[in-house]
Formats: structure tokens, C-alpha cells, sequence
């Protein structure tokens, strides 16, 4: 009896590494033979990329100035794992694509936003991608008198659009009227629109069984590290600005929170199944103070990671 091993695929050489300067990014040359699997980590002031089965022999970095990286540092962390950890100059990390041009693997982490400053206009130069939960056939949560999540979340981010046109950002919207866009679909927005930051909005509700009357709040998820600190300052702004009960931060893994081209945040505003919350949530003056103030700590937040 003779057995046989599965061939295993020579290891890919990683011999020089290079950059480049791209319109708002830069990007990382990676010249390979063949393309391999690879994985991030994004922590504060890093960005780790492991490329599986190569070997590094690397001779050559450049490491030139750069808007958003200090130094880069690399080492074969195990036999077929290669590992680049870009250390960067802020904490906030502003998003990355990573794709193949042939064998070669390339990854561009974008640069910060840049804002004009216009008086009067704090977010002048700032493109601001809003995601109105729902649509269409998918109708969301239904409150207590039958008004539909889809038709309150489009109507804050109609509000909060022109709140944040108010102020000088340029604003893309997944819709503008009552129609079903796919989950794929408002994620393709988001990578080709390339916004600065995302929100997607919606409105909470419990299952048949929760306690509606107890469980109420404002709520931010975020999946990826460079969304974290976006979460978590509109959950607490927001909070506070207009007293409102906290649901919490939470890390999950959603569609919406998932888009690696910009921090991603999900921002549930309030609970359709709880009847006093559900009245503040149709209310059109109260949908009008949730979008001032939406709008408003988004002008914060961005002063905070200047």
C-alpha cells in the first residue's frame, strides 16, 4: 500500500514591499507569485496585516513621510506567517481596502478627511454616508399603532441630512424614498461612496415575550476597531444632550457595522415596542431634536480626532 501526501504549495517570497500616494490614501505594494489567504488586526495606533504561507526576505521598506503612518515593522512570526504592523501617527483609523492587481496584493488605508473649515460650516469637506434601515417589502418594527420602522427611520435621515448639509458635509443616502435596497446593496454604497463615516439608522423593538414597558433606550453597535471610538461617542452624546435612557454600546456583527472602506456605525434611536419611547419616536418635533443633535455630535466627534 503506498499513501500519498498532499502536495503542499511552495511558500510565496515576499522580497521588497513598496508605496504609493493615491488621491485621500496610500497604498502598500505587496509583489508576490501567487496570491495568498491573509488577516487584519486594527489596534490603537496599529494596523497588522499577516500574509499566510510566505516567507519573508524582505530587503527593502520605504518609508517615506506619511499622512497617516510612522513607521512599518515586519517579522516571520511562525513558519509560513508573515506579519506587517504599520504603526500609525492617530488612534483613529479612517478605513482599508485590500484587493489583487494580478499576484500582487495591495492595501490602501485611507488618509483623514480633509475639512475646509468654512465659517459657519464645521463639516465642510466631509462626506457622510446615512443608511435609512429598511424599506420597501422589509418594513421593520411596528409600533403599538402600526406605524412602521422604515417610514421613521427615512424620515430622521431626511432630517438629518439636511442638519448635516446645514453644516456643510456632503451627504449619500442608500435611499430617499420608500424602497427595498439589499443589505449587499447598502454596503456597495458605503465601499464606492467612500464616505468618511457611515450611520446607519434605525429603531429598536423587543420579541412578542420582552418586557416593552421596561426596556427602552438609545443604542450604538460597531464591529470594526477604527468604528469603536465613533459609537461610542455618539451613544454618550447623544445620551446626554437630549436625556434619554441608554441601551448601550455594543460590539456586533452586522451588515452595517461589517464595511472595512470607513467607520461603520448602526445607531438604534429609540424602541418602537415601548409606548412612552414610541411616542417620542413619531413625534416630528422630537424627530426634529434627534437629528440637531445626530448632526450636532457628529461636528464634535470630528473636532476630537483632529
Amino acid at each position: 500500500t503506498r499513501i500519498l501526501a498532499a502536495a503542499v504549495p511552495p511558500r510565496t517570497i515576499i522580497r521588497s514591499v513598496g508605496y504609493r500616494q493615491v488621491v485621500g490614501a496610500t497604498e502598500i505594494v505587496f509583489p508576490l507569485q501567487v496570491p495568498v489567504a491573509f488577516s487584519v488586526q486594527q489596534g490603537n495606533k496599529t494596523f497588522t496585516l499577516n500574509l499566510y504561507n510566505t516567507t519573508a526576505q524582505t530587503d527593502i521598506i520605504r518609508t517615506d513621510d506619511n499622512p497617516v503612518i510612522y513607521r512599518l515593522d515586519w517579522q516571520q512570526v511562525a513558519p509560513g506567517q508573515t506579519q506587517y504592523t504599520f504603526n500609525l501617527k492617530k488612534d483613529q483609523q479612517w478605513g482599508y481596502k485590500l484587493r489583487y492587481e494580478g499576484t500582487s496584493l495591495i492595501l490602501t488605508l485611507r488618509h483623514p478627511p480633509e475639512m475646509t473649515g468654512k465659517r459657519g460650516k464645521a463639516l465642510s469637506g466631509i462626506k457622510i454616508l446615512l443608511d435609512p434601515g429598511h424599506g420597501g417589502a422589509e418594513s421593520g418594527a411596528p409600533g403599538p399603532t402600526g406605524v412602521l420602522e422604515k417610514d421613521v427611520n427615512l424620515a430622521v435621515s431626511k432630517l438629518l441630512r439636511d442638519e448635516l448639509v446645514k453644516r456643510g458635509a456632503t451627504v449619500v443616502m442608500t435611499r430617499q424614498d420608500d424602497k427595498e435596497v439589499s443589505l449587499g446593496d447598502r454596503v456597495a454604497i458605503i465601499n464606492q461612496s467612500e464616505p468618511a463615516i457611515a450611520l446607519s439608522i434605525h429603531h429598536n423593538s423587543l420579541p412578542d415575550d420582552g418586557n416593552a414597558e421596561k426596556t427602552k433606550g438609545f443604542a450604538a453597535f460597531w464591529y470594526n476597531t477604527q468604528a469603536h471610538n465613533l459609537a461610542l461617542f455618539m451613544h454618550n452624546y447623544i445620551v446626554k444632550k437630549l436625556n434619554k435612557p441608554s441601551y448601550g454600546v455594543l460590539w456586533d456583527n452586522l451588515a452595517l457595522t461589517r464595511p472595512q472602506s470607513a467607520p461603520s456605525v448602526l445607531l438604534e434611536l429609540g424602541f418602537m415596542s415601548n409606548p412612552e419611547e414610541f411616542e417620542q419616536v413619531i413625534d416630528p418635533e422630537e424627530q426634529k431634536r434627534m437629528a440637531k443633535a445626530i448632526a450636532q455630535g457628529i461636528v464634535e466627534w470630528f473636532k476630537s480626532v483632529k
